[in-house]
């Protein structure tokens, strides 16, 4: 619903405009300003959406005056100079109304006003819609698809994808695979932990992490954890302090 600033020294004039935008059913708001220095107080306090400017108003001529409107108003210039309609375009008015105009151009310009919002608006979404796809592509990119696991006299790398789930103690941690192998690995699980995507795996306790789409069963049990049965038949325990977890794996 766009906001209408009318800014001319004529009160008749704004009168008038404000008369016509009144049938406008999706007008909203509607301000009169007759010097610059109301006009431009009224600009950075309300941000209107339009602004229908004439050129020639007290304290700053019309032109000037729209250089320091806030960027987001789409101007309208009405006046009765034909003279300064080059000028009026140079600062990106989006119509020029020559004084006396009909209903009809004014409503003409009014539309045009409109779309020129609507397509900034459209605009301005796919740059959002951008922004946030570029930045789960940064989270999503932080996380490993490989791990380099060094042995005697070489570097193996696995895939992430082929881990099952991790158990560790100390700086150690074994890695189990599909194919049922288990790699030692000198890491920390808590490190580890911070190299793979969260949505993906799930720490169960303060020595293992596991695969979620693995995870076939929980049975809780006397002491208040978790057995953590996986579609490989390995029973894991989810401890107490991990029971929150519980609610993000159902869900």
């Amino acid at each position: 619903m766009p906001d209408v600033l009318i800014v001319d020294d004529e009160v008749l004039a704004c009168e008038t405009i404000q008369l016509l935008l009144s049938n406008d059913e999706e007008i909203e708001r509607i301000w009169q300003a007759h010097d610059a220095h109301t006009a431009l107080s009224i600009a950075y306090a309300e941000y209107p959406n339009i602004v229908i400017l004439d050129i020639e108003i007290p304290g700053l001529p019309g032109i000037e005056l729209a250089k320091k409107l806030p960027p987001s108003c789409v101007v309208i210039f009405a006046s009765a100079y034909s003279e300064f309609a080059l000028s009026a375009f140079e600062v990106d008015a989006i119509d020029y109304l020559l004084k006396p105009f009909t209903d009809e151009r004014f409503y003409q310009s009014i539309g045009r006003a409109k779309a020129k919002l609507k397509l900034t608006a459209f605009f301005e979404k796919q740059e959002l819609t951008t922004t946030v796809i570029e930045l789960m592509e940064r989270q999503q990119a932080k996380y490993k698809e490989r791990i380099a696991v060094r042995d005697p006299g070489r570097i193996r790398f696995i895939d992430i994808e082929d881990i099952v789930f991790i158990t560790g103690a100390g700086n150690y941690a074994e890695i189990h695979l599909l194919n049922g192998n288990h790699i030692l690995h000198r890491e920390t699980l808590c490190n580890l932990e911070a190299q793979l995507n969260p949505k993906e795996f799930v720490r169960i306790h303060r020595s293992s992490i596991v695969r979620r789409n693995f995870i076939a069963e929980l049975r809780p049990n006397e002491k208040g954890d978790y057995a953590v049965i996986l579609d490989s038949g390995e029973n894991l325990t989810m401890s107490r302090r991990n029971k929150d977890k519980i609610y993000d794996l159902i869900r």
